[in-house]
């Protein structure tokens, strides 16, 4: 059986430098380029026995070497320009301006003349009886579990949580500071600054804004009547302000946290005289009974309805009234 010629079949004594298809090569060839193909008639190769096939090559032109070394020169040096513009390019980064935010938002520690490790810290009597108690709920292995109470109860002897307290919880309950200073960081009922004897928190959330004359209202009343603005204390050290996320208490809005007490249902008359009554009492015992009493300052009971029960005011249904079997 007779060989398969080769498609690719050209005379040998043909020079060549550089081949180039004039098409879609069937044999792995270059295509050149239309602007690269010569205007004048490419020389015809001489007839073949598969002249007439239609799976021949394309026609093939010559491409002389100094055309050729020009092209891969030119490329040459597109890749070059390319790599160095890369490597030149400055790397810069944007500068942008954020709120200035207080320490004790901040994930680290400062020294400062009252908050420092140098300054020492220890439980009173009353405490060690409470903080007995408190780790008599967790086994003897697990009693690191007690940060968070044993830290609550270093803030209210001390006033706020300092690195001496976190240091002090740390090594009576056998952790690593830095775990106790974790839990600290984390928590926002934790004031790692000192504050002042009333700790006002306003709700600023949006059931407070909309309910009743708004927490905007309200807010600005604050810091009118106080003459600070948010995270500031006063003068005299009574009353540090600050806003802060929803409290729970959407249904009294809007309302504020002074210490452990809510009080709701504000309106600026009655934050004002709050106010004036926690002033008052900071130095008089007597006056200490006037302060208001925690809860709605509108008069209603807790969070009920102000037009009365609208529900459930019939006696509730039993398996008497159901199920006479039972």
């Amino acid at each position: 059986m007779q060989a398969k010629q080769p498609v690719s079949s050209y005379p040998k004594s043909q020079p060549c430098d550089l081949w180039i298809c004039a098409g879609h090569g069937l044999d792995g060839q270059l295509t050149l380029h239309p602007k690269f193909q010569s205007t004048s008639p490419p020389t015809k190769p001489s007839p073949r026995p598969d002249e007439n096939r239609l799976d021949r090559p394309p026609t093939k032109a010559l491409l002389s070497q100094n055309l050729a070394t020009t092209i891969m020169t030119l490329f040459f040096l597109r890749s070059c320009v390319r790599a160095a513009s890369r490597v030149s390019r400055p790397h810069a980064r944007a500068f942008t301006t954020t709120a200035c935010r207080p320490s004790d938002s901040l994930m680290v520690h400062r020294n400062t003349a009252d908050n420092n490790p140098e300054l020492p810290f220890k439980f009173n009597k009353e405490n060690e009886v409470l903080m007995a108690e408190i780790l008599k709920r967790y086994p003897e292995q697990y009693k690191k579990a007690a940060v968070m109470p044993l830290l609550d109860l270093g803030q209210r002897q001390h006033g706020f949580t300092s690195i001496s307290v976190m240091n002090e919880v740390a090594r009576l309950l056998e952790m690593p500071p830095m775990r106790v200073y974790e839990v600290a960081s984390f928590y926002t009922m934790y004031n790692r600054t000192p504050v002042g004897k009333f700790f006002i928190q306003a709700c600023t959330t949006t059931p407070c804004q909309l309910g009743g004359c708004g927490s905007d209202v309200i807010v600005k009343t604050i810091k009118e009547h106080l003459g600070i603005k948010q995270g500031e204390t006063t003068p005299d050290g009574l009353f540090t302000f600050i806003e802060v996320e929803c409290l729970g208490a959407c249904v009294n809005a809007p309302m504020i946290q002074i210490n452990d007490d809510y009080y709701e249902d504000l309106t600026p008359s009655t934050t004002v005289k709050l106010l004036d009554a926690l002033k008052a009492s900071a130095g008089d015992a007597a006056a200490a009974k006037k302060v208001p009493k925690a809860g709605p300052m509108s008069g209603r009971e807790t969070c009920e309805n102000s037009k009365g029960l609208t529900n459930l005011v019939d006696e509730p249904w039993g398996v008497e009234k159901t199920r006479a079997d039972l």
